[in-house]
């Protein structure tokens, strides 16, 4: 890419004069879909980012919740949360476009001060019987394992979907939370002029140039060697010392505003920091600690190397933090000072950037696209066997079991999971607050693809429905929001669409959104991608001990929560063919989910499973164990696959407990937990039986098909 003519035009007459080739290079990352959201800022304004919890809202690095206390002596705890894609990267390159995705949303965590406790990774590729999307997958968990295993951050959660139309364009979604108090709490806003700009961690190189750049366009068909350039390479190991070294350098507060160095570099992270403080700076590009030699000004300014941070500093501490840098082997240089003018970058004695800060970071003006809007699907149901159909849709890679993905990260390193990857949601001991935070991430792209709107609302639920299954009331949520090519009004529409339902469910379940990230241009010669709102919520609980979802044997099973009447966009139509709408939502979302959360939270309660992907014959499936069986009743097909939302399967011992706590929700007995390890389960007077081993032999085709 490089800097359209009426951007060109446009800086020419902020600056009364032509840009030269390093400004021009700026603003054109900074001034990308990518960076700037020029055609999703219009309508993100959609979304409710207020509430009592919230301590820092969108636009910085990363968002800042405060908790609520448990334990008596419990301490003012503050969660930080992020989400960012690196989508095009990994695809040109799986496993380092991953684990650089993991890098930076870890230092977006660290820029607020906080330490790094919990990831999830949401992931979505082509058809799992595609060569090309294996490889693409082995490929991104590798470089997420690698990376996340050895900074020491654990992979706590996510989701893994596969569809057709990410062939040619993989999403690589990754969230971060990290712990921070009042005290220790920064911004990427600079304070004073005066004070110094310091770049701490690894030295600059040339990989991931044009970075933010590649991120705003459409793949090529040989972007895979023609985009290798602008993939950054992670150093998973420098990154743990830049943990450690930034835990020390808040602890003795010598940080008065941060940001890590991301899309756009160097050039991206200083003026943005300068600009949210309304100032400018002066920097010296010669003066940045390099590992390549004859470095442009260019290079400088905009490579993408990983493992970095800017600080603002105050000149006497300047000394302390070079100290703190050399303790931990890490490179440190003073690159310039914070000033009251513009942003100004020297190379060689010679200024080649010379403009206003606040204009370069925020003067991008937005998109007025068409958007046509999407078309929902008629009702043609095939007629199939229930047990053909169970086994298909158990056996789907979509629905399958996962666990060749999260066995593959360090997920207990910390000592915090109490609730481990497999369950509904992840649960962390934030102990010193006494509360249990429990995470979901993910998102369903069939049901965003039958019915953008619907299906974003039902992506928001079905999170929110994970964390009260675990007896957690949602808190707060960050998103992903992944689209194609916002130039195309059907592709834009169906974007507009996903953004206006996921913010109006998130409002409907008080759940603020705090921040995000947006990646558009998600097409590649294959066509666009589905409309993929990845979601990011994380909920509170008294304490960590949350219910399992396997069942223990000794208790009824209840479906709580109402049916949708509808399999749009279910499982269940992937595999055996024909269409239906979108199913019905809850009309009280939030009563739906606080209910669950008690449910959840009953002495009496010993289980507890939402339904969703694959609906009731996948849930079922999951709660046999190797000692435990299920036998359950259901009317028929619809009842048995409809994916509808705020639904959870609980086993109990006290039915009128769970039926006084779920108010005015549905409560059917549908069977019991047995003690035969088997799902015995009959559909509209049709009767199948499979053993522990049979379910288990159907739902790990993931790890069947890649070892």
């Amino acid at each position: 890419m490089s800097l359209s003519d009426p951007d060109h035009d446009l800086v020419a007459a902020e600056l009364g004069r032509d840009p030269t080739p390093a400004e021009a290079a700026l603003f054109e990352n900074l001034w990308s879909e990518h960076c700037a959201y020029r055609s999703s800022r219009p309508l993100l304004s959609a979304f409710d980012s207020e509430a009592e919890q919230v301590v820092v809202g969108p636009g910085d690095d990363a968002a800042v919740v405060s908790l609520p206390t448990h334990a008596a002596d419990g301490e003012e705890t503050y969660v930080a949360m992020g989400i960012e894609s690196h989508n095009h990267p990994s695809y040109v390159d799986p496993y380092d476009g991953a684990a650089t995705g993991v890098g930076g949303i870890v230092r977006d965590i660290l820029s607020m001060g906080a330490y790094p406790i919990a990831l999830t990774d949401s992931l979505y590729f082509g058809g799992f019987d595609r060569e090309h999307s294996r490889y693409l997958f082995e490929g991104v968990v590798e470089g997420i394992a690698d990376y996340g295993n050895a900074i020491g951050v654990p992979t706590v959660g996510g989701s893994v979907e596969f569809h057709d139309d990410y062939e040619g364009n993989p999403l690589v979604n990754v969230a971060c939370v990290g712990l921070v108090d009042e005290d220790r709490l920064v911004t990427a806003e600079a304070k004073s002029p005066g004070n110094k700009l310091v770049l701490v961690g690894n030295a600059t190189g040339r990989d991931g140039l044009g970075g933010a750049s590649f991120a705003s366009e459409d793949l090529s068909e040989d972007a895979e060697t023609e985009d290798r350039p602008a993939v950054q390479v992670g150093d998973p190991y420098t990154e743990k010392l830049l943990i450690e070294a930034n835990e020390a350098l808040i602890d003795e507060g010598l940080i008065r505003a941060a940001r890590d160095l991301g899309a756009a570099g160097l050039g991206g992270a200083s003026s943005e920091l300068v600009a949210k403080g309304g100032l400018g700076a002066e920097i010296e590009l010669d003066r940045v600690h390099q590992r390549e030699p004859n470095m442009s000004a260019l290079e400088i300014l905009l490579a993408e190397s990983q493992e970095r941070m800017c600080y603002e500093v105050r000149p006497e501490d300047v000394d302390r933090v070079a100290a703190i840098a050399d303790r931990y082997d890490l490179g440190c240089s003073v690159i310039g000072e914070v000033t009251d003018g513009n942003y100004v970058c020297t190379f060689e004695g010679e200024t080649v950037v010379d403009v206003p800060a606040e204009f370069l970071a925020d003067g991008a003006p937005t998109n007025d696209l068409p958007m046509e809007d999407p078309e929902e699907a008629p009702r043609d149901l095939p007629d199939v066997d229930p047990a053909d159909a169970f086994d298909a849709v158990v056996a789907s890679p979509n629905t399958a079991s996962k666990e060749w993905v999260y066995r593959q990260y360090d997920h207990e390193v910390g000592t915090r999971t109490a609730r481990r990857p497999g369950d509904d949601a992840a649960v962390m001991a934030i102990r010193e607050a006494g509360t249990g935070l429990a995470l979901s991430a993910g998102a369903i792209p069939a049901w965003t693809d039958a019915n953008p709107y619907e299906g974003a609302r039902a992506v928001a639920l079905e999170n929110a429905t994970n964390l009260a299954a675990k007896g957690a009331i949602p808190h707060a949520a960050v998103d992903c929001l992944n689209g194609g090519n916002p130039e195309k009004p059907d592709v834009y529409g169906g974007f507009g669409a996903i953004v206006d339902g996921l913010a109006d469910m998130c409002r409907d379940l008080s759940v603020p959104v705090v921040g995000g990230n947006v990646s558009l241009y998600n097409d590649s010669a294959a066509g666009p991608i589905p409309p993929t709102p990845t979601v990011a919520m994380i909920g509170v609980r008294d304490g960590y001990d949350a219910p399992p979802m396997g069942a223990t044997g000794e208790g009824t099973l209840l479906e709580v929560g109402a049916r949708g009447g509808a399999l749009g966009g279910s499982e269940y139509l992937a595999q055996v063919g024909g269409t239906d709408r979108f199913p019905d939502l809850p009309d009280d979302a939030g009563s739906t989910v606080d209910a669950l959360a008690t449910v959840a939270d009953l002495d009496s309660t010993l289980a507890t499973h939402d339904v969703s992907h694959g609906g009731l014959a996948v849930t079922l499936a999951e709660m046999v164990t190797d000692d435990v069986g299920v036998s359950a009743t259901v009317a028929d097909a619809e009842a048995l696959f409809d994916e509808t939302p705020g639904r959870v399967v609980v086993e109990t011992t006290d039915v009128p407990a769970v039926e006084a706590a779920a108010g005015d929700l549905p409560v059917r007995d549908i069977g019991a937990a047995t003690a035969d390890a088997r799902l015995t389960l009959s559909v509209g007077g049709e009767r199948l039986m499979r053993d522990a081993a049979d379910i288990g032999d159907l739902r790990a085709v993931i790890e069947r098909e890649l070892e």
